[in-house]
């Protein structure tokens, strides 16, 4: 049987003077930006979750 597609080698973390094609996240500023912003606004519904949960039980 003959393979159809190559081995996948994609890194997570990309440098930003690297040349590389196969990567996630590239490290730079706007990423970590991005990162924390869809972190913050996570948090801040899973708060909304629990205070809700909490709320309806009493």
């Amino acid at each position: 049987m003959t393979r159809k597609q190559g081995g996948e080698n994609t890194q997570i973390l990309k440098d930003e003077n690297d040349h590389r094609d196969n990567y996630i996240f590239q490290d730079n500023k706007k990423t970590k930006i991005g990162a924390t912003i869809i972190t913050a606004v996570l948090l801040i519904i899973l708060a909304g979750l629990i205070l809700s949960g909490v709320v309806i039980e009493n």
